[in-house]
């Protein structure tokens, strides 16, 4: 029986599967690349918000700590937005008829609150709890950043799975002393590992149950 097609038609057929695997290899390769953008991820994206609030003064600047506005983030999973009566308690007094505070003024008067831009924002399917965290000496540096020098807050990590895995599998890199956990120039020692070693076993924390999937998707 006659050959029915040519001995080039191998060669053609190896880089055709060449070509096919490669180009689906990129496109995945691209695909993930996407994912971890800053396109995707907002990291390193200031968010814009409806009155130019700057933590960098007012925790840098004046020296107001965490809590005094995220008045839950030690006993609740959500850390808390400050009503508009935490802002009056200075603005009532200091730029009190400055028009950049016009909105602010307005919500206090109308009693409307101030709709603020979210910056981390955790999917529906995930359970994720402020206290504890803190009560595990998770610093807010950690997942927020050195929050008391940007003037506009923007996403400091990517909230990936892969992210929050990385600390849950180890944690003796990243736990802090309790009494650091709000301080956002702290320096972990040296030998961080050991330090966080003996906090790991202070606080209880379960190694063995962290990457257990129903820590946080309920």
């Amino acid at each position: 029986m006659a050959q029915i097609f040519h001995p080039s038609t191998n060669t053609i057929s190896k880089v055709s599967i060449f070509v096919a695997v490669l180009f689906l290899a990129t496109l995945l390769w691209l695909l993930a690349a996407f994912q971890r953008s800053a396109y995707v991820t907002e990291v390193g994206v200031p968010r814009t918000q409806p009155i130019p609030f700057s933590h960098k003064h007012h925790v840098s600047g004046i020296g107001i700590d965490c809590r005094y506005c995220h008045t839950t983030v030690e006993e609740s999973a959500f850390a808390g937005i400050p009503p508009t009566k935490t802002c009056m308690n200075c603005h009532s007094q200091i730029w009190a008829d400055s028009p950049m505070l016009a909105a602010v003024r307005e919500s206090f008067r109308t009693d409307r609150s101030i709709e603020w831009t979210r910056v981390h924002n955790m999917p529906d399917f995930v359970f994720f709890n402020h206290s504890i965290h803190v009560k595990q000496g998770v610093g807010c540096v950690t997942c927020h950043g050195r929050v008391d020098e940007m003037p506009l807050v923007w996403r400091e990590q990517s909230l990936h799975m892969e992210w929050c895995l990385e600390c849950h599998r180890e944690p003796e890199r990243f736990v802090r002393p309790r009494e650091f956990v709000f301080s956002m120039d702290w320096k972990p020692p040296i030998d961080q590992i050991a330090l966080g070693r003996q906090l790991v076993q202070q606080f209880n924390i379960q190694k063995a149950q962290l990457t257990d999937c129903s820590i946080c998707h309920h």
